[in-house]
């Protein structure tokens, strides 16, 4: 009878300290997951900011660039007239760019073709399954 007793008591200790080591385990996981996260997102933060920095420099390389043009064109024709031809030929490229943009974009293109389709087939197969 005292054997049992111990029996039932170690069990008792032996599934408590599972328990305990199960939330422990668990808060560790949780703390590494938050750290993971957190170091992602600065990486993702900082990343964003050298693409923005990047994106400015970028679109002022693209003005002096643009300058030159209408510079350049001005020795041609007049520097009226060579701003309007650079001006009208970047207004055209731009437009064009942002037509075909938003025709990507449409309604139809970001439509989730694949999941649709595969939500379609899971639906058939549980039908079958299910009669």
């Amino acid at each position: 009878m005292a054997t049992r007793e111990r029996d039932a008591e170690s069990t008792i200790a032996l599934l408590r300290r599972l328990m305990n080591e199960l939330s422990t385990l668990v808060r560790q996981e949780i703390a590494l997951a938050s750290a993971e996260v957190s170091r992602t997102i600065r990486t993702l933060v900082a990343s964003a900011a050298s693409v923005a920095i990047g994106g400015l420099v970028l679109y002022a390389g693209v003005l002096v660039l643009l300058a030159a043009a209408v510079l350049g064109l001005a020795n041609v024709v007049a520097p009226w007239l060579a701003a309007l031809i650079v001006g009208v030929a970047v207004g055209i490229i731009g437009y064009v760019m942002v037509h075909a943009g938003l025709k990507k974009m449409s309604a139809d293109s970001l439509k989730p073709e694949r999941v649709k389709e595969s939500l379609r087939r899971d639906k058939e197969v549980l039908t079958r399954h299910t009669t």
